[in-house]
């Protein structure tokens, strides 16, 4: 976990219910308590940071504990803010008499499937470029697995559509230039607001890809399903050239465990880390044991995060 300490910002994914918010928590603790300025960060709609620390927490960074602030991002109230970021670019660029119908349109486009993904992007991308400032590490709690994959691959994505929607308004304002006759470039606002977006994604993307600026951590449980879940998705990120460097394999049955139920129960799961082993020989391996009760309140969760740290040091 050498790797993580180095990592300025940190992703943690994985399948719904294997503990992703709690490691997420956990490991935001462990950073605060070794002195570093921490923001944790929710993407996931259906939060858990407040519940997990006993806070209120919204959108606006809240201090959770010494050295430790977090963020849960509302879709709704991103939605919003982003709807209106593009009203206000659009704002001189069209006659006065269309206003209200482009608007109208855009309003209309808010409600479309994407558009609060699109939102929640767009914060993102302002937390990574513009906390990275004030905080030594950013963890980022993200969404079950598919919404993760999306996600991170975006910048990817956007930049693609960017390009051609540069070069589409490229090819227009040159023409316009011809049709003018003096060879006079045309003023574009949309040209540079597009631009300026380019310009965002491409730092952004510089971000999640430098390994030694981003790291990636899915969480699993040793059952089949999840495992086959993480395999899928390291492969797909692989792709995009995004690399998962460690796995915490969390609820693992302590050796003090009994009972003929666990001990059955303990032999299949045996089967699993196994598996485990074999196919993530890439990844770094932390084992979290299934504790007695829920992670359910500070003392509790400190305990998780003691246990993830005695991990990372004995990497």
């Amino acid at each position: 976990m050498e790797g993580l300490h180095k990592n300025k910002v940190i992703f943690v994914g994985g399948k719904g219910g294997v503990g992703k918010s709690t490691s997420s928590a956990a490991l935001a603790v462990a950073f605060a308590k070794e002195g570093h300025r921490t923001l944790v960060v929710s993407t996931d709609p259906a939060h858990n940071l407040g519940d997990i620390f006993h806070k209120k927490v919204n959108h606006e960074k809240t201090e959770l504990l010494e050295n430790l602030w977090g963020i849960e991002i509302d879709p709704f109230h991103e939605s919003k803010r982003y709807i209106e970021g593009v009203k206000d670019n659009l704002e001189g660029l069209v006659k006065s008499k269309m206003v209200e119908e482009v608007h109208r349109q855009i309003d209309m486009a808010s409600a479309s499937p994407g558009a609060d993904e699109a939102a929640l992007f767009d914060r993102l991308i302002s937390i990574i470029l513009e906390e990275s400032e004030h905080f030594d590490k950013i963890v980022f709690d993200t969404a079950p697995t598919g919404h993760t994959i999306r996600l991170l691959t975006l910048p990817e994505l956007m930049s693609v559509w960017i390009d051609g929607m540069l070069e589409r308004r490229k090819k227009i304002n040159d023409n316009y230039t011809q049709l003018l006759n003096d060879g006079d470039p045309v003023d574009d606002p949309i040209y540079d607001v597009l631009q300026q977006r380019k310009e965002k994604f491409a730092a952004v993307r510089k971000v999640i890809l430098d390994p030694r600026l981003t790291g990636f951590v899915f969480v699993l449980i040793p059952e089949r399903l999840p495992i086959l879940e993480t395999e899928q998705a390291i492969r797909k990120l692989k792709q995009h050239d995004l690399m998962v460097q460690t796995l915490i394999i969390n609820k693992v049955l302590p050796d003090y465990a009994d009972g003929e139920f666990l001990a059955k129960r303990r032999k299949q799961e045996r089967t699993y880390l196994e598996e485990i082993r074999e196919k993530f020989k890439e990844q770094q391996l932390i084992q979290i044991p299934l504790f007695e009760e829920d992670v359910s309140d500070m003392n509790k969760l400190k305990t998780f995060s003691s246990n993830l740290s005695e991990g990372v040091k004995a990497r």
